[in-house]
């Protein structure tokens, strides 16, 4: 089968498609024929060298897809060979063909093709799982989203406002601002012109946000915890801004807040399945519905991975970048 792997990290042109053994499925887990991939920021780093596998886990890139089980091991007995599903995995999605533990797979959602469902499957286990399942976001809160034109934005977008809270969100053109307002953002934030302390602040009235889900890491720390309300809860999962940042404990303790650091790609496969458990039991009913769906900015075959990466790369995307087998 053909998969994408970086023999040497580096830029672009470090992204190599080779030839690699097709899986077979071990006790517990299925082969998913793929037909879609997600591109994630998470791979970016991995080709940078800066974001290694978890021990165990293929070179192979990629971190969900979509396709058709083509194999089921030992043990499987949720899953059939021939149907359509998506699924989260630790690596490997960059490629014609997947092994997958079979709790991390999910069927395609009501109305969703296959291709669109490969979107939706890992932003929406990061945002069920850190905002709702950690945080605790509850109807009425204010929900906080920076990078609100990503994928992992544009599905924080959609679930908070779908359950009731009120979200603000920064991006860096107008262009994304205004996506995110179709979405259901109640306040934006260009955050190349303005502060989003002041502008959270102002547009709750003094309040704050209640929950913040960030991915710039230490640049943002000591201006999340100034807009974080009382009781407020930080939820980092990313490190676009750096690694080590500031930390006024006086204001955290001050206001009672929480700050929450998590990973999904290394967690253990009953903790990821358990997610997943939880993502078909409250998300999937709202894409079937319609209040929550995919958005897909481009879509690029296999050999043309290192378009995919550059797009992301250049964060000129709204929403997920796709590969197609």
């Amino acid at each position: 089968m053909r998969a994408v792997i970086v023999s040497e990290p580096g830029g672009v042109d470090a992204l190599e498609l080779v030839d690699r053994d097709a899986p077979t499925p071990d006790s517990g887990e299925v082969v998913i024929d793929v037909e879609a991939a997600g591109v994630n920021r998470p791979d970016l780093a991995q080709r940078m060298g800066n974001y290694s596998p978890p021990p165990g886990v293929t070179d192979i890139l990629g971190l969900e897809c979509a396709g058709t089980i083509s194999a089921v091991g030992g043990g499987v007995e949720d899953w059939q060979v021939g149907d359509p599903v998506c699924a989260l995995v630790a690596g490997g999605a960059y490629a014609e063909q997947v092994a997958v533990p079979a709790g991390q797979v999910l069927p395609l959602p009501a109305g969703v093709s296959t291709v669109e469902a490969a979107s939706l499957v890992e932003v929406a286990c990061t945002v069920w799982s850190n905002v709702f399942m950690l945080a605790g976001l509850r109807p009425d809160e204010v929900l906080l989203v920076h990078g609100g034109g990503s994928g992992i934005g544009t599905m924080a977008i959609q679930l908070g406002r779908a359950l009731g809270a009120r979200v603000a969100v920064t991006a860096g053109s107008a262009e994304k601002l205004a996506a995110c307002r179709d979405l259901g953002a109640d306040i934006t934030v260009n955050y190349r012109e303005q502060d989003f302390v002041e502008v959270v602040r102002e547009a709750t009235d003094g309040h704050g946000a209640d929950v913040i889900l960030d991915i710039m890491g230490a640049k943002y720390l000591p201006r999340n915890i100034d807009t974080l309300a009382t009781s407020g809860r930080l939820a980092v999962i990313g490190m676009q801004g750096g690694v080590n940042g500031e930390l006024n404990i006086g204001t955290l303790l001050r206001k009672r807040a929480a700050i929450i650091g998590t990973m999904l790609r290394p967690r253990p496969v009953a903790e990821k399945a358990a997610i997943v458990e939880s993502v078909r039991e409250n998300v999937w009913p709202l894409v079937a519905d319609g209040a929550v769906r995919p958005i897909v900015h481009a879509t690029f075959p296999l050999d043309r991975v290192r378009d995919a990466h550059q797009t992301l790369e250049d964060s000129s995307h709204i929403g997920k970048v796709l590969l197609t087998t």
